[in-house]
């Protein structure tokens, strides 16, 4: 919508321009750049006027007009704002390219920057933060220091927004030159623009901020933004809103203040201004503990989205879009609007897809007998794609409301009686649908069903009516030469057919024995030595052998009660709903995906809390005990991964003695396990060890026990160690440094201790111990990795961590990701939180790692992607 909308406005300015200055975009002619050159340093500003205007139009259409450079730039000294404008303009365009020209325009910028006007002081800095040249920020930082301090609200609002675009070259020098504190000074500003670009200013930087936030709301600043936003334009109201979603209010008669105060904004004229309203809303009714409150804002949100769906086209689709969301969330807010989402004749299609989707969502008792009255008049429409939609749609009403279940039936077998083809085979898939939710009820129209048999060529409807007679094969006479009529054609059939077909046959020979067992040995052949597909072959052996071995058993399993399918089947996760909810008006909840899936990097502040993964007590794939707890009583190793020993002293720093080490943890004791070698030509004895003070406090727990070695001799040790040395910080974390004492002299080296081995046995923490923890803990402290090349399935990966002491607390699927999270704690009580997610290839992983004490983290990275990768390589864990 965005992108069409841009487009619109560059199509008029384009005519704009070609109507009022057309003669700039003739043709060019020889020789033309030379006359430009000679214009350029006429005496005549009209000449010079009309001279870059050619230029700028040469450039538009994307000549290249570069050559022109200094010519261009002699003349920035012009008190004539028309020129200046054009010749900036020109700058910004060719400044990459000529960086070191660029040079001689930062007096001419310094010098507009104090000029009397202050379209030319603005003009100046606007331009400045948009020339990305390295060389040229050193030289905006005293200009912008003045124009943030400016006199006029227009010059401080431009150079608010110049800030951040600094920001985006030079992050250090921002944070450096304390520009953040002037723009958070702004927040004060009498002038609401002003205090409008200062908060998009300060959003964007603390969007893409690595050093903590930079945008912290106080409840204080929070009234400031309060009062400028009924003063400010649209675009400035839509930036405060957005920073007020990010907002944790203090109390609750807090809360309640800033929903009242925003609430007129659903009025607005402005479709973005209106969704970001709903947005600071929906995330805060939540949690306003006054019902009569609560109630009052739910009233408030319906008319403002139902006036959305009365803009153009473009409008409605984002609108529809959010809409979804907030029904999924909260259906009765829209319960009683039902008709508004009826579809209208002149509706573009994508508009009438998403109508669907919402009415499906808001159908209950009282209003079904409407839906289905419009879903079935929608059945006859001509675009193929909305009436299978429509078709769908009646099957997912029965589903949802019960008591329409009958009505909806009988409204598909009218559709069914049209005899047009898509519209016969949507229905047939979601009648199947309907049979799976209320079993042995509507069985009598399998024999309409049947009659429609020849007129199937789609695999999902071919696949839905074998379903069909598999299922109720002993109430069908002709089950088996319907089903015969399938096997035909069996090997050009698609997979998901073809499998059905397999178990459909199963079924009928377990009902009926008598009369199919050649049917069922055909088709078990052209499943087992026919057919390439692994899935179809190896349910055509299980079959197989459940038959030949125990039929009986073979009954219990194919013939099993089957669950009963549930009434959402697209609804989405409870996880990503809270978290696409905190994310409306943006693209997030037009694609109902989370921003991190199309954008680099995360956006702080706007993490959720994954407290929906915690509300069913549900086992994880992976951890059912098929043996029924035979194994409760198996011992099993509490011994970590050991990590390969490594160099740690080499024979010139040990003066004679070469040592190799590594740690590792056994029983919930840490081990040095170390092999001391004489590189020497005599005997070296009176082994002893000392460590220096470290970030954990380790220290020997017992001597070090090495006889004494002869040239070339070598001895391995296990030392073990506690944390009850001296502690001292150290940079980075795991440096720890050692002294050995020979009957040589005493010799000092440093090691890299890995983490693994500090994570101990009782680290696993209840889930609402868990959650709590997570809200503790600012998104600040939080830190994001990916790591390819995962090795191994989820099921062992999570194995491996939980051999290190990373314990699992939860694992869910979401859409095409697997979530696993996890805790871990040191030996000196430092608990860190883990959320790891898994693309769908299993060889991608994303980890976040959240804790108090962030300093952990880092080394925690390491940790982690050596366990993902399942080897060792150059970084220890």
């Amino acid at each position: 919508v965005v992108v069409v909308l841009l487009l619109r406005l560059l199509l008029v300015v384009i005519y704009w321009l070609k109507m009022s200055d057309a003669k700039y975009f003739t043709t060019t002619k020889k020789g033309e750049m030379k006359e430009l050159e000679v214009l350029l340093h006429s005496t005549k500003k009209s000449d010079q006027r009309d001279a870059v205007k050619k230029v700028i139009a040469n450039m538009t259409i994307g000549k290249d007009v570069s050559g022109l450079f200094t010519h261009v730039i002699s003349c920035m000294q012009s008190e004539n704002l028309e020129l200046k404008k054009l010749v900036y303009l020109y700058l910004i365009n060719y400044a990459k390219s000529h960086p070191e020209q660029t040079l001689m325009a930062v007096n001419t910028f310094v010098k507009d920057c104090k000029d009397p006007n202050p379209l030319i002081r603005a003009l100046a800095v606007r331009t400045m933060g948009c020339i990305r040249v390295d060389k040229i920020t050193e030289h905006i930082c005293m200009p912008l220091h003045e124009t943030l301090r400016d006199d006029d609200p227009y010059v401080r609002k431009t150079a608010a927004i110049c800030v951040a675009k600094l920001y985006d070259i030079d992050p250090e020098l921002v944070m450096e030159e304390k520009f953040i504190d002037e723009l958070t000074d702004l927040l004060s500003d009498a002038n609401p623009m002003v205090v409008a670009n200062a908060v998009a200013a300060l959003s964007e930087i603390h969007e893409y901020s690595r050093t903590g936030p930079v945008f912290d709301l106080t409840q204080g600043t929070v009234q400031k933004l309060l009062t400028a936003l009924n003063e400010c334009n649209e675009w400035g109201q839509v930036f405060i809103l957005d920073a007020l979603a990010l907002y944790e209010p203090v109390d609750d008669s807090d809360r309640q203040s800033m929903c009242e105060r925003i609430t007129p904004r659903l009025q607005h004229v402005n479709a973005a201004v209106v969704l970001s309203c709903v947005k600071v809303l929906m995330k805060n009714v939540e949690y306003i503990q006054d019902a009569d409150a609560k109630i009052s804002v739910y009233k408030k949100l319906a008319p403002p989205l139902v006036t959305l769906l009365s803009s153009e086209p473009e409008v409605q689709y984002v609108a529809l879009r959010n809409i979804n969301l907030i029904v999924q969330k909260r259906p009765k807010i829209l319960a009683s609007h039902m008709k508004v989402f009826f579809v209208k004749y002149n509706d573009p299609v994508y508009v009438k897809m998403e109508k669907l989707d919402v009415m499906i969502r808001l159908a209950t008792e009282d209003t079904i007998q409407q839906v289905l009255a419009e879903l079935k008049e929608y059945s006859t429409e001509v675009d193929v794609d909305f009436v299978r939609k429509s078709v769908r749609a009646i099957g997912r009403c029965a589903i949802k409301v019960e008591a329409s279940a009958q009505r909806c039936v009988d409204t598909l077998l009218d559709l069914i009686k049209t005899k047009v083809n898509y519209v016969v085979q949507e229905a047939i898939v979601v009648i199947k649908d309907i049979f799976r939710k209320y079993p042995n009820k509507y069985e009598s129209i399998i024999g309409t069903l049947c009659d429609n048999l020849e007129s199937l060529d789609e695999p999902d409807a071919k696949a839905a009516m074998i379903w069909i007679i598999g299922e109720y094969a002993e109430r069908i006479d002709n089950a088996d030469e319907l089903l015969s009529s399938f096997l035909d054609n069996f090997t050009d059939e698609s997979s998901p057919v073809q499998l059905q077909l397999l178990t459909a046959i199963v079924k009928l020979f377990l009902k009926r024995p008598t009369n199919t067992q050649s049917l069922v040995q055909k088709v078990l052949g052209l499943a087992t030595q026919e057919s390439d597909n692994p899935d179809l072959r190896d349910r055509g052996y299980v079959y197989w052998r459940l038959l030949l071995a125990d039929p009986a058993a073979a009954k219990s399993v194919v013939l099993c009660e089957k669950p009963l399918i549930s009434e959402e089947t697209d609804l989405l996760e409870p996880s990503l709903l809270d978290e696409l909810i905190c994310h409306i008006s943006s693209l997030a909840s037009v694609f109902h995906k989370p921003p991190s899936t199309f954008i680099e990097g995360r956006i702080p502040g706007r993490r959720v809390v994954p407290a929906a993964l915690f509300e069913a007590d549900v086992q994880a794939p992976g951890e059912v005990d098929l043996l029924g707890g035979a194994l409760e009583d198996t011992k099993i190793s509490s011994t970590s991964m050991i990590l390969p020993k490594q160099m740690w002293m080499d024979e010139e720093t040990g003066k004679g003695i070469e040592v190799l080490g590594t740690f590792t943890r056994r029983d919930g004791q840490i081990y040095m396990e170390m092999t001391f070698t004489n590189k020497s030509t005599a005997a070296i004895g009176d082994f002893a060890i000392q460590f220096n003070k470290n970030s954990f406090g380790l220290a020997p727990a017992a001597a070090l026990t090495v006889p004494s070695l002869a040239p070339n001799a070598s001895h391995e040790t296990s030392l073990p160690i506690n944390n009850r040395g001296g502690k001292q910080k150290m940079d980075p974390l795991q440096k720890m440094q050692v002294a050995v004492k020979t009957s040589v002299d005493v010799v000092y080296f440093s090691i890299m201790l890995p983490f693994s081995p500090l994570f101990v046995e009782d680290g696993k923490l209840e889930r609402a111990e868990y959650l709590r923890m997570w809200k503790e803990i600012d998104d600040s402290q939080e830190s994001i990795i990916t790591v390819s090349g995962v090795n191994g399935s989820i099921d062992d990966i999570v194995k491996r961590f939980e051999s290190c002491n990373v314990f699992l607390i939860a694992r869910r699927r979401v859409n095409d990701q697997e979530l696993c999270y996890m805790c871990m704690k040191f030996i000196n009580d430092v608990v860190t939180l883990a959320e790891i997610s898994f693309d769908a290839s299993g060889t991608v992983a994303k980890v976040a790692l959240r804790a108090h004490f962030t300093e952990v983290i880092r080394g925690l990275q390491d940790t982690f992607s050596t366990i993902l990768k399942g080897v060792v390589d150059d970084v220890d864990c």
